[in-house]
């Protein structure tokens, strides 16, 4: 039994199917072992090592293997659990404390080989999700194993696209009521709404029931967090998530318009204009953070300029001007698939990919790029 569980640590191919009674051997003993649950995953802890049991599913919400090279761990995850991946992250040290990834598909469970931490993020000090990197990528052969396809999904549709220069009000709230899932609420105009622009008014509508048009990286400010210069003239109403720049408008309470210019700000510098309205504006802050904040993602590293048409060959283009000033970034889409495409010379292209199922993203899955992430 030692050898087999030794032959376990030094490489995962051919993939081993291990049983309890081999976890001790991965933890440094049975007796100072420590279980916890992070959602369904099983977490046993050692002072040699630690081993992540996880379920084989094709979610994107909840722990389970992501891509080829990553596995996600959903918490809240209890404090002992977060010190130590906390603590294997920070410390760059991948083999003081191995983490051991394992997976069960159905009566067996596969053993996948050694991870480090990639991302973790923490709410109150409490882990709360965490990315980890496989020391030793997945076969694809292997991937379809433990991340078995769930049953076809109806992707959302492209009706939306139809109205984007008709009526943009109809294209937003068509874009993100089939993205969005809806949760509990119901719709109500706030006191003070009738003051602010209807492309605002409206966004704060939908928010009620999906929150998550409000931005993922970067953000809609929420309406009672919105803020005015000290002579109410200046609207501040989107920022990034670090502060280094944000979109306001000009504005008054006594006079606004309907479809206002967007201005862009980055720090102190001078304000520039987005080419598109607020109406159009946010369509494409929209499917920016849809793209951004998808479960599924396919991210190339950069394309040139041939790559970049095969790429979008067989998606539909948002007829918008380009968004956002430091690059300027174009939008492609596809039935439940964002694309956004932004370059600063022409002849490189940054691209990413998201999408609401993996099935979405099975166009590319054999295009001759170099991925950084692919979960096709």
């Amino acid at each position: 039994m030692t050898d087999q569980a030794s032959s376990l640590t030094v490489s995962p191919f051919p993939v081993r199917v291990f049983d309890e009674e081999r976890v001790p051997l991965l933890i440094g003993g049975p007796t100072t072992a420590v279980r916890h649950m992070v959602g369904r995953a099983g977490v046993v802890m050692g002072p040699g090592g630690m081993v992540i049991t996880l379920d084989a599913h094709d979610a994107g919400d909840r722990s389970g293997v992501g891509n080829a090279g990553t596995v996600r761990l959903v918490g809240p995850a209890p404090a002992t659990v977060t010190e130590r991946l906390m603590g294997t992250a920070w410390d760059g040290d991948r083999h003081m404390s191995p983490i051991h990834i394992a997976v069960r598909t159905g009566d067996e469970v596969l053993y996948l080989g050694t991870a480090h931490v990639g991302r973790a993020g923490t709410v109150d000090g409490v882990l709360s999700d965490c990315e980890l990197l496989l020391d030793t990528p997945l076969s694809k052969d292997l991937l379809d194993r433990v991340r078995p396809r769930s049953a076809p999904v109806v992707l959302p549709d492209l009706a939306w696209l139809g109205a984007v220069n008709g009526d943009r009000a109809a294209a937003l709230e068509q874009f993100l009521r089939g993205w969005y899932p809806a949760t509990g609420g119901t719709e109500l105009l706030s006191s003070a709404a009738s003051r602010l622009p209807e492309g605002l008014r409206q966004l704060y509508r939908i928010s009620v029931r999906r929150p998550g048009v409000l931005g993922t990286q970067n953000r809609i400010l929420p309406e009672s967090d919105l803020l005015s210069d000290p002579l109410g003239e200046t609207l501040v109403f989107g920022v990034e998530n670090q502060g280094g720049f944000f979109w306001s408008l000009l504005w008054t309470m006594e006079n606004t318009e309907s479809d206002p210019t967007v201005w862009f700000r980055e720090n102190d510098e001078e304000p520039v204009a987005e080419q598109e309205p607020l109406s159009g504006f946010l369509l494409q802050f929209s499917l920016f953070e849809a793209a951004l904040g998808a479960d599924y993602l396919a991210l190339p590293r950069k394309l040139g300029a041939a790559q970049m048409e095969r790429f979008t060959q067989a998606l539909h283009p948002v007829p918008l001007r380009p968004f956002w000033p430091w690059a300027p970034t174009h939008f492609y889409v596809a039935p439940g698939l964002v694309v956004r495409v932004s370059s600063e010379d022409g002849e490189e292209f940054d691209v990413w990919a998201g999408a609401t199922h993996r099935s979405a993203l099975d166009q590319w899955a054999d295009l001759p790029v170099d991925w950084m992430r692919f979960d096709g």
